[in-house]
């Protein structure tokens, strides 16, 4: 998540959804230095979010799909209620205080 807290990267992310692409033609679509560009790049390859193949002189970056895909997964499961999370006790708590407030 935190390799997705800069605006810069999810729009790396986006522009590589399309397919595979050097950094010359990622680098076309921002205003900053390709050193700034290898920074972003890096933080999403350790992040297991980019994969990167050397072709020649050339770098190509796609996405990691299973990586990606399994992220999506697990803020799915973040977010859903079950009956393991900490809102379950409240709701139980709630319900019960609910019900005392009405036959009393």
């Amino acid at each position: 998540m935190k390799a997705l807290s800069d605006p810069k990267r999810v729009k790396i992310l986006d522009i590589i959804s399309c397919g595979e692409l050097c950094a010359c033609d990622i680098l076309e679509q921002f205003d900053f230095t390709q050193p700034t560009l290898s920074h972003h790049i890096k933080v999403l390859v350790n992040a297991g979010l980019v994969n990167v193949e050397k072709k020649g002189t050339w770098h190509h970056y796609s996405l990691n799909e299973k990586n990606m895909n399994q992220l999506v997964i697990d803020t799915s499961q973040l977010t859903s209620k079950k009956t393991s999370c900490i809102c379950s006790e409240t709701d139980q708590k709630g319900a019960a205080l609910s019900e005392k407030t009405l036959f009393v």
